[in-house]
């Protein structure tokens, strides 16, 4: 039985890391942490477990085993660093940090503690994203030579808007708050296209050259938000594939959350057709289809797969989603698609 804390009771927890830890039969949830206490509170009146009245109370607490973190952007470093310290294993919710130092800090805490610190990247664990890992690897449509991602909807408010609120307005949007935030869409959506594309393709991102912008999204007083509500890169891997990567907040149709891998024999889709998981064009003509599941969106949600899979992984010791240097080199290309944009030229990652 893993016992788990919570720290941080906002949307992701309420949506996910709760509801799913509580779903599994492995798990005890011992506690929460928020800031905004009746948070805590409600999470505690559904699915049992104390509320701690600080983060140091919590990890003081020698019956858990092992944290979520699901606080601001700006704190995934400190609060990861402090619970590796204290004896807890991590889930971090991404994007892993801010700055590639702190995502560094985090991977050298991990080595010195001997604790498991994984990563939210929840794409990575979608049934049609493993499912294509395996067919890349077989083959299925020759050797990569190109792709396009894209991770596109309407926006964090929509996200939300859904359920409760806890007395907070839903204009109160900290995804807007470039000091608590850091970056926008690309912290939010891009870190998953980044992450992913080097799961599936087994290749580290090398260069980016991109446009950072913020084109639509306002603040309450009617100007642009200061963080981007769109970006466009395109990046390069280690072993020369080159493709576009694309995130959007202002996407006010359907959500587009696709994947297409251009091979030497054929076309792979993901996630790029309503009826079918993956869709694979060859040069033979051959269409195959696989009908594997949905992809999941802010409206249709369903379990992630993190929390089981970080459950399973620490009641194993097959810690094979365990944070690395490649989790770090994703952190890498999002900044630098900042730098791209801002220096109107590409970034050698080598360089940062």
């Amino acid at each position: 039985m893993t016992k788990i804390g919570i720290i941080g009771c906002g949307r992701i927890t309420q949506r996910r890391h709760a509801p799913e830890y509580a779903g599994n039969p492995d798990v005890e949830i011992v506690g929460y942490y928020d800031r905004t206490r009746v948070r805590a509170e409600n999470l505690s009146k559904l699915y049992g477990g104390q509320v701690f009245d600080t983060v140091e109370e919590l990890l003081a607490n020698q019956e858990i085993d092992a944290v979520s973190v699901c606080v601001a952007n700006c704190a995934h470093a400190e609060i990861s660093i402090q619970a590796m310290k204290a004896g807890k294993h991590v889930l971090c919710e991404k994007p892993m940090a801010t700055t590639v130092e702190e995502c560094q800090q985090m991977l050298q805490t991990a080595r010195e503690t001997g604790r498991f610190l994984m990563i939210a990247q929840n794409q990575r664990f979608n049934t049609g994203h493993v499912r294509a890992k395996e067919l890349i690897a077989q083959g299925v449509i020759g050797t990569p030579l190109t792709f396009k991602t894209s991770f596109c909807h309407g926006g964090p408010e929509n996200w939300l808007s859904i359920g409760p609120q806890d007395g907070k307005p839903v204009g109160n949007i900290w995804f807007f708050d470039k000091k608590v935030a850091s970056m926008g869409a690309m912290a939010d959506l891009g870190i998953h296209k980044a992450d992913l594309i080097q799961y599936l393709l087994c290749q580290d991102i090398t260069e980016v050259t991109a446009k950072v912008l913020t084109l639509d999204k306002k603040d309450e007083n009617g100007n642009l938000i200061e963080v981007e509500d769109n970006a466009i890169c395109i990046l390069r891997l280690a072993n020369g594939v080159v493709g576009t990567l694309t995130v959007s907040w202002t996407d006010y149709g359907a959500e587009d959350n696709s994947t297409v891998i251009f091979g030497t024999k054929g076309l792979m889709r993901i996630y790029d057709n309503s009826e079918h998981t993956i869709q694979i064009s060859t040069d033979r003509g051959d269409q195959i289809y696989y009908d594997l599941d949905r992809m999941m969106t802010n409206v249709n949600q369903r379990e992630s797969g993190v929390m089981s899979e970080f459950v399973r992984e620490l009641e194993t010791g097959d810690w094979s989603n365990a944070a690395n240097e490649s989790s770090v080199n994703a952190i890498r290309a999002v900044i630098a698609a900042f730098q791209s944009s801002a220096e109107d030229r590409t970034i050698h990652l080598k360089e940062m």
